[in-house]
């Protein structure tokens, strides 16, 4: 995992339909690759912000070596979308013009349905860790954000993750929480060897990936209004973030053993 990090860049050619799921009306799309994709677009509800979420969880959870779709850079002409004859997508392709972020379509994938499939308890501790540090609030009952393709567990949709930086402040003291929303997790009964997953993965993800991971955002996505640091400015206090919280891992573990053991 230490080879330099890359992710490659497609341009979309045809927009095949929207998937209605959530609230940022993502899409199908068809990228000059000929592979199809699910695009999220930046015009949508939470900006850039849910990109970057979206490409940090998905490639922290790849340097884990979980099972995630490829992430591409998607990018958007000025003519994109100028056809569409539904006035709110073609506001937000619009809106999204330039690079936007899309995973890899997994056709004839199903939902995960908890009911009708058990997790093992390693695969589960390891989701579940994922998702207490990067505070994914996101992988619930209500909507699990995980798919069945080829009998293999697939993750998806981080973009609720690192909510830290929707405010933008104090992300140290945010970085130290134990993010008792874990206990909403799909996955935390069977998440029963969460601190031997913890000793693997801390000692996994080194500072050297974290930093490789962070430097993947471009600069069109850092420049928010309201913000005076320079996006390698930002992407620092992402670096931050994530070191404080790995480093101090044992107190998100806590909360989730706790958590696990309320619902057993």
């Amino acid at each position: 995992m230490d080879k330099n990090l890359s992710i490659r860049t497609v341009n979309v050619t045809r927009y095949i339909t929207p998937l209605r799921e959530g609230g940022s009306l993502p899409a199908l799309a068809e990228a000059d690759d000929n592979f199809n994709y699910v695009l999220k677009f930046k015009g949508a509800g939470h900006g850039t912000k849910a990109l970057i979420a979206e490409l940090l969880g998905g490639e922290i959870a790849r340097a884990l070596g979980l099972p995630v779709p490829e992430l591409v850079f998607a990018n958007l002409d000025e003519a994109f979308g100028r056809t569409e004859a539904d006035e709110e997508i073609q506001d937000l392709l619009q809106n999204s013009q330039g690079l936007n972020l899309a995973l890899h379509y997994l056709s004839g994938a199903i939902n995960f349905d908890p009911v009708v499939t058990t997790v093992e308890p390693k695969l589960a501790s390891q989701i579940v860790w994922l998702d207490a540090y990067i505070t994914n609030v996101d992988r619930t009952f209500r909507n699990t954000n995980m798919l069945l393709w080829h009998k293999e567990l697939w993750l998806i949709d981080h973009g609720a993750a690192l909510y830290f930086h929707h405010a933008f402040t104090d992300p140290d003291g945010h970085a130290l929480t134990p993010f008792a929303l874990i206990k909403d997790h799909v996955l935390l009964p069977q998440a029963s060897l969460l601190e031997e997953v913890d000793a693997e993965y801390t000692a996994l993800l080194t500072e050297n990936i974290i930093r490789q991971i962070v430097n993947l955002l471009p600069d069109e996505w850092l420049q928010w209004e309201g913000v005076e640091q320079t996006p390698n400015e930002v992407r620092e206090i992402y670096v931050q973030f994530l070191l404080v919280r790995l480093q101090n891992s044992a107190i998100f573990i806590k909360q989730a053993q706790n958590a696990r053991q309320a619902l057993i």
